[in-house]
């Protein structure tokens, strides 16, 4: 658990790159997000293994190690990085405290002295030297809260569109080369037909919870897929051209 005694010092570099775990070909995302998503990344929904939930992931890549967004040189490729990315090495935890007499298990900010960005002499201060949050940490704790919040509203929404029939599983074939083809399974969306023929009685319920919009925003986030293509074949030319 992090805190200002023990860690007064601490320091964290934001990088990115494989040694991180980085070089994945999803991300889960969170509604709470989808907003900024939508501009950069293609938003599908895949059920997770162990549960069988739905979960909402960002489309980084066409295999499950390429990350189309990864620089050589530790940066992200994009305006937005998906807040399960962008909080590094930093994690939430939970602790009990007292609430007036109640002992209540509330989220505190946990790190991982392990990761190779956290150290002493480079990167981002996490305290201020009387103890205070610096505006970096204030930051990881505003996406870390985020990502919290994401969570409990997956539930409702997945829970609305299923009851629905909103959700179709889809197959995402590629080609971005002449001799290259990806297929990538596995993916749901929305189903466009389905959305565009509830009635007003279903469309208030969703808007009314706050949900409507990001069935919208799944849907025009598919544009993206065409950016990923030109983001491969433009990899694929400057690799070609290196070798030539």
């Amino acid at each position: 658990m992090l805190n200002n005694v023990a860690h007064k010092d601490l320091r964290v570099s934001v990088r990115y790159g494989a040694e991180y775990g980085d070089n994945v070909g999803s991300v889960l995302v969170f509604p709470t997000e989808y907003a900024d998503i939508q501009r950069e990344y293609p938003i599908f929904f895949r059920k997770d293994a162990a549960t069988g939930e739905f979960q909402s992931v960002a489309l980084l890549g066409f295999d499950k190690t390429e990350n189309l967004f990864l620089r050589d040189d530790g940066r992200w490729e994009g305006a937005y990085v998906p807040g399960v990315m962008a909080r590094g090495p930093f994690l939430i935890g939970f602790q009990e405290q007292d609430a007036g007499g109640e002992l209540r298990k509330e989220p505190v900010v946990h790190i991982n002295l392990d990761d190779a960005r956290v150290g002493k002499s480079d990167g981002h201060a996490v305290f201020m030297p009387q103890g205070g949050n610096t505006p970096f940490l204030d930051h990881i704790a505003t996406i870390l809260a985020g990502i919290r919040e994401g969570m409990e509203v997956s539930k409702t929404m997945f829970a609305a569109y299923t009851e629905l029939d909103l959700i179709e599983p889809v197959k995402l074939e590629v080609t971005p080369m002449p001799d290259e083809t990806y297929s990538v399974i596995g993916l749901h969306t929305i189903n466009q037909q389905k959305l565009a023929a509830l009635d007003g009685a279903a469309l208030e319920r969703l808007n009314r919870a706050g949900l409507l919009m990001g069935a919208f925003l799944v849907t025009s986030s598919m544009n993206n897929v065409r950016r990923l293509i030109a983001i491969k074949q433009q990899r694929r030319r400057a690799q070609s051209g290196t070798a030539s």
